[in-house]
């Protein structure tokens, strides 16, 4: 059987358009699952959202595909999403790929909080245009050139973001999650990041290396956070993904032989 991957994107691109380039270069090699965020749900973000309601969601559309255990990956707020899955629902897992998740769920050390806490503050009281922008300016590095938005009228769906931006956020602070849970992982990590991107990535990939015992990081040259998905799911990329997955079904098979 192919491996089967469930993919959940951020808080800006639906999956479709996250995921289109991977969907393209991973070809017949795997099964990949798209899952839109539960916060989009609706035309309004649902009242009482919890990150709780994302890993149902997740549950659901794995039993929904007779997938016992799969392959996650996520990409920023789906990051978020992934890692908070990984550390309560470690059993399903074959393996976790993430690309500059958004947060790292739990406790913040003072490093990070420093960063939210100012992204925070510049995000207060702006809405719309000039919340997204400072949205996208705050996580990258200086000078990185940030695609401008779509030319013409903002579509319906991307009206939800800014408000389904700031609930995911509100959820990020409420989910409780003990970091140590992450220890235990039975599975391989894949971190990946661009060097265009706000340094508090890298910080990321550093915590998160001190929590799994398998994880490899890479740092891609000349990206960051919003470039388009074809700049982050490359050929290249598909492959260190396809490696991993096919390694660690091996890995997982020749343990159930034991």
């Amino acid at each position: 059987m192919k491996p089967q991957v469930i993919c959940v994107p951020g808080s800006v691109a639906p999956a479709a358009q996250r995921y289109r380039p991977l969907i393209e270069n991973v070809g017949d090699e795997a099964d990949l699952h798209l899952k839109d965020l539960e916060v989009y749900r609706e035309a309004t973000q649902p009242a009482g959202y919890s990150i709780d309601e994302e890993l149902t969601a997740i549950d659901r559309l794995a039993d929904a595909n007779g997938l016992d255990r799969f392959h996650l990956v996520g990409y920023s707020g789906g990051g978020f999403i992934s890692l908070a899955y990984a550390g309560t629902r470690p059993q399903r897992l074959l393996s976790l790929s993430l690309f500059e998740p958004a947060q790292i769920p739990g406790k913040l050390t003072v490093e990070e909080e420093q960063f939210f806490a100012g992204l925070a503050s510049k995000l207060e009281g702006l809405h719309g245009d000039a919340f997204m922008s400072t949205f996208v300016h705050e996580q990258v590095k200086p000078g990185a050139v940030v695609p401008p938005p779509p030319a013409g009228p903002v579509s319906a769906e991307m009206q939800k973001r800014p408000g389904g931006i700031a609930a995911l956020i509100k959820a990020f602070r409420e989910f409780p999650f003990d970091r140590n849970s992450l220890r235990s992982a039975p599975f391989p990590v894949l971190y990946a990041y661009g060097d265009l991107s706000h340094d508090e990535q890298a910080m990321k990939a550093g915590i998160l290396a001190q929590l799994f015992a398998d994880i490899r990081v890479r740092r891609y040259a000349g990206v960051h956070h919003f470039v388009p998905a074809d700049q982050i799911y490359t050929a290249g990329h598909a492959a260190l993904l396809l490696d991993l997955w096919l390694t660690a079904e091996r890995s997982a098979s020749e343990l159930s032989q034991k």
